[in-house]
Parts: structure tokens; C-alpha cells; sequence
């Protein structure tokens, strides 16, 4: 997958955290292309602290603003109408050796559950497949996503947090932006993150990772939901 450029094709033959977490939870190795075999292919790089990574501290909302933002929930489905999505949600967590879980499932994306949960002020960050040998993944469309496009974030608590795109952008991994993806920004935002760019054959891995930003535009309570 890819952005702009970035069409995602199936192939088959925050910032440094420092002083905020001690850990920079990086979406770097490889994505996987080969199938869920024995081996994992990462959608996250490794961490090059021991310490799991923490939910980034936010910084306080200036006085008199309101900003939206909800009570921290679990987030068991994600609907994204423009690509005609509605999935359940896994929970992902750090591996042992730093590099955060991959979903184990291709076509059930996973919420990076040690940051916040959608609609919490924070970045929230959902990871899916974007394709394997078997073909496209949950993500395979998730390139084509405008700004203004809406993503629904389905709460245990039976809150639904909407977002809107605000951009979608490509990264090398080698040069991915930790910061604007796993750190706060002041709102609640909502980062999902897949593979794209160019495809490497000899290491079965794509070269890029495509993000899209989003930020709370409403809080659909349960009944209305």
C-alpha cells in the first residue's frame, strides 16, 4: 500500500520518548507478506528500552477551551464507511524482545493497548495487514482514505468515537515519526498505520508504512449509537 503513491499492491511468486515513556515505539521492520506462518513480521520495530513504553503525558487544554474527549474504554470495532469496513478490534501489547505485537489475525487490525484508548486525549494507534500470500489483508484499502473520511471507533463502554481524516502520508521506516504518530498532541487523535511504498522481494517485506491521522470530531453515547 501507499499513499497518494502509495496504491498498497499484493505481491505472491513518539519522537524519541525519552523523558516521556524512556522508549520509542517505532512502526519499522517488515509488515507481513508471506503469511502467518512460524514467523512474525513486525509492524513495529523494537523499542530500545526494556520498559514498556507508557501512555504519553498531555498537556493541559488552555483555559476556558473545552476539548472533547472521553473516559478510557476498550475499543472492540472500527467501521470505516468510505472502504466499506466494519471490524472487530484486537488488543496488542509489547513482545518480549521490545517490537509491539503484531495481530496475529490479517484481517483484524489490533489497538496498541499501552497507549490511550480511542477518544482519551493522546494518540491512539490501530495496526493492520495490508496484504499476504493469501491476498489483500483488513488495511489493503486503507491508501485510499481522503481527508473528511470518518472513522468510527466502537467503545466497551458503548460510546462511539468518531473521527475524521485529517491526512494521509508514507514513511520509509527508516524515517518514521515517532512523535506525531504515539505522542499526544493536546486532542484526541486516532493513528492507523499499515505497510505500503515499494515492496522488497528478497526480504518479503514493503519498504514504507502508511499513516493516517485523524482527530475526535463526536461522542455518540449508547443510545444513540
Amino acid at each position: 500500500m501507499k499513499p497518494s503513491s502509495w496504491v498498497a499492491r499484493s505481491r505472491h511468486p513518539a519522537r524519541n520518548w525519552g523523558l516521556i515513556a524512556g522508549a520509542l515505539v517505532l512502526i519499522g521492520s517488515g509488515c507481513l507478506i508471506l503469511g502467518l506462518q512460524e514467523h512474525q513480521h513486525p509492524l513495529a520495530g523494537p523499542v530500545p528500552s526494556a520498559r514498556a513504553p507508557k501512555a504519553p503525558k498531555t498537556k493541559e487544554a488552555p483555559a476556558k477551551v473545552a476539548i472533547l474527549a472521553t473516559a478510557r474504554s476498550t475499543p472492540v470495532e472500527l467501521a470505516i464507511p468510505a472502504i466499506s469496513l466494519t471490524v472487530s478490534l484486537s488488543t496488542l501489547g509489547l513482545n518480549a524482545d521490545g517490537t509491539v505485537q503484531v495481530p496475529t489475525d490479517i484481517q483484524q487490525p489490533g489497538w496498541y493497548g499501552l497507549g490511550p484508548s480511542p477518544g482519551e486525549i493522546g494518540s491512539a494507534v490501530i495496526l493492520g495487514h495490508v496484504d499476504s500470500s493469501e491476498g489483500p489483508a483488513v488495511f489493503f484499502k486503507l491508501r485510499s482514505l481522503v481527508a473528511g473520511d470518518i472513522v468510527d471507533t466502537s467503545l466497551a463502554d458503548g460510546v462511539t468515537a468518531q473521527f475524521k481524516v485529517t491526512s494521509v502520508v508514507m514513511y520509509l521506516k527508516t524515517n518514521f515519526p515517532g512523535q506525531a504518530v504515539y505522542t499526544s498532541h493536546g486532542y484526541s487523535a486516532l493513528q492507523l498505520v499499515t505497510c505500503g511504498g515499494a515492496f522488497d522481494t528478497q526480504t518479503g517485506h514493503y519498504l514504507s508504512n502508511i499513516v493516517v491521522y485523524t482527530s475526535l470530531v463526536a461522542l455518540i453515547p449508547p443510545a444513540a449509537a
